[in-house]
């Protein structure tokens, strides 16, 4: 019934926070148990029809299952053979990749051990089996020919035969040296049409590891000394955030064409061809690196000078943050159980994806060798599958959003703050899994609907590349940033609806649409306010990213090992921002939260008595500057004070 009522209806309720609590969305918490039922099928259906078996023994072109005795299966060759005695799965050309079917185009057979050094002629593949009594070569082909029988040459792996090693816990012979992976990697990043560009890449990586691995390290401490920031010092964070940034950015740019003044001095040194490739390509890198950099400067001081005067906005707000972390502070690991959960999640989803994989029937392909299909009805699990990884996702991020809510709600209603209970964080868990769960599945489920299309248009893109006329690659990308725009807006006002829920206990619809109201009623003290703080909580990000970027340039310019800066320096940086913005993407969160319960807190009260505020003292504060700052802009005609007009005036009319 809540879809149907009226918006009028809604405005005339009154908020009661944290007075009642009853179940939200019953229908649609039993429609997300049956459609985890039907992911259990799934994985139960998989592992009934000996995918389990296949995915972990592993099995040859022929059907049959490593490490076990087989059942011959009519009209296939070389099916139902006793292979007891040879538990791991061999390639012949294991770097063969078919990248179109996601495989290997290689003739796979059981073997009783994997070659631990590299075979180079067919006689160190004979003498290999007679040693070590595994026949590398096609089951009919006996041993004591490798040598003299025509054929060998195709029913034997490719020589040179590279040295292997069984995968632990999969039973797959994989090549050890590095070389082979990089050919993994051309066939998937199809993008690269100079394969020594690639290697060139790859190189860098691997050369680089220690310096990725201690900088993803670094982005990880200097996010949490950021949160610690953020509890203690919220007054002058905003100041100090403004200034870092604006050092970090001239210093970074800085830095950058000095090194490309360096590197270009370095060039006209005696070097050698392969050394002065590369030392062209860094010098490249660093060139696109300067300009970037020059620009967003730019940029970002510009947006700073149009900000300025709502600085002292955000102040508010961040400290009245910072107290809920000091009160809150389980709030900092929220993002470690999320993402653990994720992880446990995705797992399992990959795991299922690999049984889907080989489940199914054996038939025999164009080539003669067996693959395993599931037909009729049942090949649609895929899609099925895939929407659960999309919805479960969405449902586990959804629950953070539910949880961190309840816990601020429950803070900022308390009037004494002593009188919190033990544990808000577990409290709000305990009220999100007894009454909420419901309400969650539905907004999950909308973010899913939108999800789900925009995924499609964006595969048909990229199917469709270089093939499509003009107008069809403007609308495609038309459609697909109208549907990324919609689901953010949706993400947002499911946050705020999940707020609503945790203050009344209303089910999805009734709290989207009371949100919706009052966010409209604030809409510039959105932009003023929520806005700013978000912007704020940006520069955070861009100063981890900054620091631990210019750390990685210095680091790897005094590399002595020739190496391509690109992709180590990308890699670096994305996990940078990826971790600075799990841990803020809390605290934004926080700010939300706040900013909405402050939202109803001076619409429905005006401090007199038996209608007080719930608000923190500087928020009050913040409502008595905001009268003045509204006095003096009303006799100035200006539009600041009606951005910052308090809402007294709205409770004496609802």
């Amino acid at each position: 019934m809540g879809c149907c009522s009226s918006a009028a209806h809604s405005s005339r309720r009154e908020w009661k926070p944290l007075e009642d609590r009853r179940c939200t969305d019953i229908p649609w918490l039993l429609l997300f148990i049956l459609f985890c039922v039907g992911m259990g099928f799934i994985c139960g259906f998989s592992i009934a029809t000996g995918a389990a078996a296949r995915l972990i023994s592993g099995y040859d072109s022929y059907g049959n299952i490593c490490g076990q005795k087989n059942v011959k299966v009519d009209g296939i060759v070389n099916s139902g053979l006793d292979l007891t005695q040879k538990k791991y799965v061999f390639f012949l050309d294991p770097c063969n990749v078919d990248l179109v079917h996601r495989k290997i185009k290689s003739i796979a057979l059981c073997v009783a051990a994997c070659p631990r050094k590299e075979l180079k002629t067919l006689a160190d593949v004979q003498k290999f089996a007679e040693t070590n009594g595994s026949n590398l070569c096609s089951y009919e082909l006996l041993s004591s020919k490798y040598t003299t029988d025509s054929q060998a040459s195709k029913l034997c792996p490719k020589l040179p035969v590279p040295e292997s090693a069984p995968i632990p816990f999969f039973h797959r012979c994989a090549p050890v040296n590095i070389s082979c992976y990089a050919k993994f990697a051309e066939a998937l990043i199809t993008f690269v049409s100079d394969s020594s560009v690639l290697h060139r890449l790859i190189s860098g990586v691997m050369t680089s590891k220690e310096i990725i691995m201690g900088l993803c390290l670094l982005s990880l401490v200097l996010s949490m000394i950021l949160m610690v920031i953020i509890r203690y010092i919220s007054r002058v964070l905003v100041w100090i955030l403004t200034i870092l940034v604006v050092l970090g950015s001239l210093g970074g740019t800085g830095v950058l064409w000095w090194l490309y003044a360096k590197q270009t001095k370095f060039i006209n040194e005696t070097l050698t061809a392969d050394q002065l490739q590369v030392a062209k390509d860094n010098l490249q890198a660093l060139l696109v690196y300067a300009i970037s950099a020059t620009v967003f400067t730019v940029i970002l001081f510009l947006i700073m000078l149009i900000m300025r005067k709502r600085v002292a906005l955000t102040i508010a707000l961040f400290h009245v943050a910072g107290k809920v972390f000091i009160h809150l502070p389980l709030l900092v690991f929220q993002p470690f159980w999320t993402f653990f959960a994720l992880i446990l999640f995705w797992s399992y989803w990959i795991m299922v994806l690999f049984f889907l994989g080989t489940t199914g029937s054996p038939v025999l392909n164009e080539q003669g060798f067996v693959e395993f299909q599931v037909l009729g009805p049942l090949r649609y699990m895929w899609w099925y599958h895939v929407v659960g990884l999309i919805w479960i996702s969405e449902f586990i991020l959804a629950c953070q959003q539910m949880t961190v809510a309840g816990a601020v709600v429950t803070y900022y209603f308390t009037r004494e703050k002593r009188n919190l209970p033990f544990t808000p964080i577990l409290a709000s868990v305990n009220r999100l899994v007894c009454y909420h769960l419901g309400t969650v599945a539905k907004g999950s489920f909308i973010i899913t609907l939108v999800k789900i299309p925009r995924m499609i248009l964006m595969y048909i893109h990229s199917q469709l590349k270089g093939k499509e006329n003009a107008c069809a690659r403007c609308m495609l990308k038309a459609c697909i940033c109208c549907l990324w725009c919609l689901e953010k807006c949706l993400t947002y006002l499911n946050q705020n609806a999940y707020t609503a829920t945790a203050i009344n206990s209303t089910n999805f619809c009734t709290s989207a649409k009371d949100a919706f109201v009052i966010l409209v009623e604030n809409a510039l003290r959105v932009a003023a306010i929520n806005t700013v703080g978000d912007f704020m909580l940006f520069l955070g990000k861009v100063l981890i990213v900054c620091s631990t970027g210019l750390a990685g340039v210095m680091l790897l310019n005094y590399q002595r090992d020739y190496t391509v800066w690109v992709l180590p320096l990308i890699i670096i940086c994305l996990f940078a921002f990826l971790v600075a913005h799990c841990f803020l993407s809390i605290y934004e969160m926080v700010v939300d939260v706040l900013f909405l319960c402050f939202a109803i807190d001076t619409k429905y009260n005006d401090g007199s008595p038996g209608r007080e505020f719930y608000m923190d003292k500087i928020l009050m504060e913040f409502v008595e500057n905001s009268r003045k700052s509204m006095k003096e802009a009303g006799r100035g005609g200006g539009a600041e004070g009606r951005e910052l007009k308090p809402m007294a005036s709205g409770a004496s009319s609802s």
